[in-house]
């Protein structure tokens, strides 16, 4: 008989009793390819057959085992099926495939227990990977993990530094509430690295890790006793410190915020020394002939310690002249008069010497002043309104100063010079190289606008015209910078930028490729160049190239359309290739298609710029997948190209990186702090740091991301909390706006600002303060600077990651995640059109790709295609699980994909890590 055979519900009546189940089928779980036995035993039983998903399971697929139960004397059967995977996955039924057994006895039929049977499964990727964290501490931890999808259902374990966690042993951890870890209260003892396991009877898996950070803000200590007053009279100030150690700040935790010194005016009791009064009239003559006069201490008399009168209080003289003697012996003497003469001969003799000193310091003064005119140079201070730089005006030159180079030479008095930077003459030396043709070098004329809230708005003219001459010359140690002068008609302020620095025209990096392909890449700039294998033909090589323009951009931009990417450029432009190659190119738009309407751009050869596709439009010419931080073009021909944005509206947003850099000033007491806000590209910030490592500079702080609005607003850059007491800044400079259109097109040049701040003291080395950048009405950022001025103490921040900067470029097989071996085993299967839609179509939407796939269907591998486009998007960032994770999806009934295993896959992406350094 067949598995439809119906076999008899029961057997003619006997004396006995219905069968009793002593073992019923359990579920089970088909772990990979092994088949599962399902079992049962009944007594008594005469036979017994398994029913599954309501058919009878064939005779002959039965083992039976017949004993007796020696207690009872009934007759015991023991019956075990094998279920194959190939069952389970052929049956389409409303309910999981299930069995049960059906046991006859004389009396009748009894049925056991249904037993499912599942297919056991684990995902690989997990739902929601536990994110770091940064809590105060006793704050509450809660670190959410949802495992794969799998059957049966995973269990979760988690780890700390990859040791189990034991909530029973801890009363402050609780990981009971839905595979999530909860601390109830933070300890610094909780920072680490957290991982959530997750494992069932197929397989283990790890999330990724979560760095956890306890951090403990800043408290201030108590309050130090009132010192004394600082004056012994009148009105001073006394004083009180605080330092910010109950606690100290810890693993990233906030400053103390406030005071740490506090002043009050005091006022000191002045000692008065005591004064005689006059003297009292003589009394009347003694017999001794004497008489007497007494004065007190009265006048005023000595308070708060005062010095008490000197001399005498009471005097005594001869009252008859003389005439009265007592015991032969006169009763007085008379004083000489000598003392009275020495008197006058010490206040003639300090006189004349005043007069010498006097005359001396004239004319010391006189020769000074007359060998500094030879100079020519009247060097007036004026930094409290130009925020910190200090203003030369230069005046003509004396004729026949033998210290100039031409001293014959008028100037063109008609423009105005004003040099508006850091100057330093550290030596006799610096003054003789400022000869005269380098004081009529066209310098930057700088206009300072003060506002009622005390912002400076800094500007240079854009078009600046000189119309005198110029000549060579020579200008102070240490100021490598080119400037120009502001015609007086123009008056467009903006920023200070960086065209005085030295320029560069392009950034550039070569790599032969032959019929294997590769990789080329511009280190730390985010932009590369992907050859497919097979693009070149055999027998072939090529020296393909990739540069960076650094100069003005060629391409202008028309109305609102800004540039949003750096100009790339790849070549040779007569080369050829037989499959699209892909270009990643960085960019600054965040991106959506809601606010942005985003373009791609040639340049021909006759330097025009041309529209080549909206990134949004269907083309059959390339193809353009925008990432929120890059887009990856598929073309066919080398050439010059950049994006472009349009704002739609006004909640357009362009991604800047703000950061902020420090280095002394000449002046060793000042120190310079410099506020970059450029374009959201590797490249933009690239070009920073090289400018900065020219100048000294160091990064202070890890750059960090604004969003600026295209809602015509402008850009506040504040400095805030320097430490009192210890630094000041020049008036006016705390706060400065830039123009919102400087803003909006600062790819152009990269855009910055300039703080100077002064030490009281040179023994004050470290610095703490806050940089506020904010957009009026939309995002800010706070750079929170705590560093050390001296070199040898200060911490150094890394500028870029290494991760690309190894091997620009890469060759053949190792430049590829995908082995080619399976790549040519996945384009034989999804290339062939599938009626169930399992092909090509299928590959692109696994891979995020959904939009104008006409592109793939006129390429003759439509897959090879699909998966160059997944190598540029990963380069970095992906490894092959989340293309087995698709293929796994979709190519379950795809035999030629059955020998893709995972650990193929695990294998190739090792190899690929270890040739590239990772």
């Amino acid at each position: 008989t067949d598995n439809s055979e119906v076999l008899p519900e029961s057997i003619p009546s006997a004396p006995g009793t219905l069968p009793h189940f002593i073992e019923e089928p359990d579920d089970a779980y088909i772990i990979k390819s092994n088949p599962i036995a399902l079992r049962c035993k009944a007594r008594p039983a005469m036979q017994i057959f398994f029913k599954c998903n309501g058919e009878w399971v064939h005779q002959n697929e039965h083992v039976s085992e017949e004993s007796l139960d020696e207690r009872s004397g009934l007759k015991v059967r023991e019956v075990f099926i094998n279920v194959t995977r190939q069952q389970v996955e052929d049956f389409h039924g409303p309910e999981d495939y299930w069995c049960q057994c059906v046991a006859w006895s004389h009396l009748g039929t009894s049925k056991s227990r249904k037993a499912s049977v599942r297919i056991a499964y684990l995902r690989k990727n997990f739902e929601q990977d536990p994110q770091g964290r940064e809590v105060p501490i006793e704050g509450m931890i809660v670190l959410h993990c949802r495992p794969p999808e799998g059957v049966p259902a995973a269990e979760v374990e988690w780890l700390k530094n990859e040791e189990p966690i034991d909530s029973e042993q801890d009363e402050n951890i609780d990981t009971r509430a839905d595979h999530n870890l909860i601390i109830r209260q933070a300890r610094l003892s909780d920072s680490g690295n957290y991982t959530c396991m997750a494992a069932n009877i197929v397989a283990k898996r790890r999330s990724l890790s979560a760095t956890v950070v306890v951090y403990v803000n800043g408290g201030w200590s108590s309050w130090t006793e009132w010192s004394a007053c600082n004056v012994r009279c009148g009105r001073g100030w006394q004083k009180r410190s605080r330092t910010c150690t109950n606690p100290a700040p810890l693993n990233g935790g906030a400053f103390c915020e406030g005071m740490s010194v506090q002043k009050i005016t005091c006022t000191s009791l002045c000692p008065v020394d005591g004064s005689w009064e006059v003297w009292s009239e003589w009394s009347v003559c003694s017999p001794e002939c004497e008489h007497l006069r007494i004065r007190e201490c009265t006048a005023p008399p000595p308070r708060n310690g005062g010095k008490f009168c000197e001399g005498l209080s009471q005097e005594s003289e001869n009252c008859t002249d003389g005439l009265c003697i007592l015991d032969k012996k006169p009763l007085h003497e008379i004083k000489p008069q000598s003392i009275e003469n020495a008197s006058d001969i010490a206040l003639y003799s300090g006189l004349g010497a005043a007069v010498v000193a006097v005359a001396v310091l004239v004319i010391g003064v006189t020769l000074y002043r007359r060998s500094q005119s030879d100079y020519g140079v009247d060097v007036i201070d004026s930094s409290a309104l130009t925020g910190g730089f200090q203003t030369f005006n230069f005046k003509t030159v004396r004729q026949g100063n033998p210290l100039l180079l031409n001293s014959s030479m008028q100037p063109d008095l008609t423009v105005s010079r004003t040099y508006s930077g850091p100057i330093c003459l550290q030596d006799p030396l610096d003054k003789e190289l400022m000869t005269e043709s380098s004081l009529f070098n066209p310098l930057s004329d700088i206009k300072v606008k003060v506002q009622s809230s005390f912002m400076v708005s800094l500007g240079v003219s854009e078009r600046a015209e000189y119309r005198g001459k110029n000549h060579s010359g020579t200008f102070p140690h240490g100021n490598n910078r080119s400037f120009s002068t502001m015609h007086p008609r123009n008056k467009t302020p903006y920023i200070q930028n960086l065209s005085s620095l030295p320029t560069r025209t392009e950034l550039r990096t070569t790599g032969v490729f032959g019929h294997l392909g590769g990789r080329l890449v511009m280190p730390n700039t985010g932009v590369s160049l992907l050859i497919p294998h097979g693009a070149i033909p055999e027998e072939n090589s090529w020296e393909i190239y990739m540069s960076i323009n650094q100069g003005e951009p060629s391409l202008q931009s028309d109305g609102s359309e800004v540039l949003l990417s750096p100009e790339v450029t790849c070549g040779p432009p007569d080369m050829t290739v037989t499959t699209p190659f892909a270009l990643t190119i960085p960019h600054c738009a965040d991106v959506s298609s809601e606010h942005w309407n985003i373009h791609l751009k040639k340049r021909t050869q006759q330097g025009k710029w041309e529209e080549v596709m909206s990134v949004e439009d269907e083309s059959t010419s390339c193809y353009c997948l925008l990432d929120p931080f890059a887009c990856h073009v598929l073309l066919d021909s080398f050439g010059t190209y950049a994006l472009t944005g349009e704002p739609i509206t006004d909640c357009a947003v362009k991604q800047l990186k703000v950061a902020v850099f420090g280095c002394m000033s000449c002046n060793s007491l000042d120190y310079n702090l410099r506020v970059y806000c450029v374009d959201n590209t590797p490249w933009a910030f690239q070009e920073v740091v090289s400018d900065e490592r020219h100048q000294g500079g160091q990064l202070l702080e890890e750059p960090k991301l604004l969003h600026f609005k295209g809602n015509t607003f402008s850009l506040q850059i504040s400095v805030l909390d320097i430490p009192p007491f210890l630094w000041r800044i020049k008036p006016f400079t705390a706060c400065q706006e830039v123009p919102f259109s400087r803003v909006w097109c600062s790819n152009r040049q990269p855009l910055h600002c300039a703080f100077s701040l002064e030490r009281y003291t040179p023994t004050t080395t470290q610095l703490s303060c806050k940089i506020c950048i904010r957009q009026l009405k939309g995002h800010e950022q706070i750079l929170q600077v705590q560093t050390s001025i001296l070199e040898s103490e200060r911490e150094t921040i890394t500028f870029f990651a290494q991760e690309d900067s190894t091997f620009p470029a890469q060759t053949g097989p190792k430049a590829f995640k995908i082995p080619y071996s399976i790549r040519q085993r996945i384009c034989a299967t999804f290339d062939t059109p599938n009626a169930k839609g399992k092909d090509w179509q299928m590959l692109a939407q696994k891979n995020s790709i959904n939009r104008n796939l006409s592109y793939f269907a006129t390429q003759s591998s439509p897959s090879a295609v699909i998966l160059n486009l997944w190598e540029a998007r990963h380069q970095h960032d992906g490894d092959l699980d989340s293309l087995a994770c698709a293929l796994e999806e979709i190519g379950r009934t795809h035999t030629k994909l059955s020998n893709i295993t995972e650990p193929q896959l695990d294998e190739a992406d090792f190899n690929y890590s270890r040739q590239n350094g990772v």
